[in-house]
C-alpha cells in the first residue's frame, strides 16, 4: 500500500519526529501513534473537512481532536513550525490565496486609514 494523500513521507516525518512529545525518553506515555495522529490532523486541515468526518484509519475523531487541541495549547505545533520555517531551503513551505482570507468588507473599503491627531480638525 503506497502513501496516501495528505500523509507525510519518510523524509518529512524524520524532520519532525524528534520535535514531538511521546518519545521513549520523555515522561508519560510513549506516543507510538504520533505519525498516524499527525497524518490524521493533516487530513482534516488539508481536506477542509470537519473533525467528525475523519477516516477511521486515523482513530476516533474526538480523541484525535482532543489531542490536537492539547498540542495547540502546549505550543507543540508552534515549535514544529518554528523549526521548519527556520530552514533556509524550505521548499515545502507554501502560502497561496486559498489560505489567506479577508473580511467581506475588506474588498470595498474607502480610501486608506485616516490618521487624526488630537486637537487637529479633520480635513475633508
Amino acid at each position: 500500500m503506497g502513501i496516501k494523500r495528505y500523509e507525510l513521507n519518510e523524509a518529512q516525518w524524520s524532520r519532525i519526529s524528534s520535535l514531538l512529545p511521546g518519545k521513549a525518553g520523555d515522561p508519560g506515555r510513549t506516543g507510538t501513534d504520533n505519525r498516524l495522529f499527525v497524518n490524521g490532523c493533516l487530513w482534516v486541515l488539508r481536506s477542509g473537512s470537519h473533525w467528525c468526518d475523519l477516516p477511521e484509519r486515523y482513530g476516533k475523531w474526538k480523541t484525535v481532536h482532543r489531542r490536537f487541541s492539547r498540542w495547540c495549547h502546549a505550543g507543540i505545533w508552534e515549535r514544529v513550525f518554528e523549526v521548519l520555517t527556520a530552514d533556509r531551503d524550505n521548499q515545502y513551505l507554501m502560502l497561496d490565496s486559498t489560505i489567506v482570507r479577508a473580511h467581506q468588507q475588506a474588498a470595498n473599503g474607502k480610501g486608506g486609514p485616516r490618521i487624526r491627531r488630537w486637537g487637529v480638525p479633520e480635513v475633508d
